[in-house]
């Protein structure tokens, strides 16, 4: 998958949308395929479309990214995301709202630009490299101590 994106050096942030999903004590994330943070485990998700609710859009994304199918409920949480290049331009600026998820069916696969699907345990994200801002979010709802 090709670094550069239409999301890349943007004129205006972007509204990026997130879906928490929990099962059996087990949170699902998605390997991503592309930048930023491409090859870092993170929360499912994607960019808001014109037109689109928040939590349609972590329902949509989730599956197109996964094959999960989940009820977004509540905003549990938000970030600002913003990463410069070497002579300090905005390559991406992202606000981020994630949203908690009811699984309800679906084996994750991943598809679309997430390399991989897995479902993790806590103790499990020690030995993967995770996105900081994945670890923070599920800090925040307590999924991690």
């Amino acid at each position: 998958m090709n670094e550069q994106n239409s999301n890349s050096y943007p004129t205006k942030p972007i509204i990026g949308v997130g879906a928490i999903v929990q099962k059996g004590g087990k949170v699902l994330l998605v390997k991503r395929g592309v930048e930023p943070s491409l090859g870092l485990w993170a929360v499912p998700g994607g960019t808001l479309k014109l037109g689109e609710s928040m939590r349609h859009c972590a329902e949509r994304e989730l599956f197109e990214e996964t094959g999960v199918t989940a009820q977004a409920g509540e905003c549990v949480y938000t970030f600002d995301f913003v990463e410069r290049d070497a002579q300090e331009k905005i390559k991406y600026h992202f606000v981020v709202v994630d949203f908690a998820a009811k699984y309800i069916s679906g084996e994750p696969q991943g598809a679309d630009d997430a390399l991989e699907a897995r479902w993790f345990a806590p103790g499990e994200l020690k030995n993967i490299s995770v996105s900081k801002n994945t670890l923070a979010a599920l800090r925040y709802i307590g999924f991690l101590t």
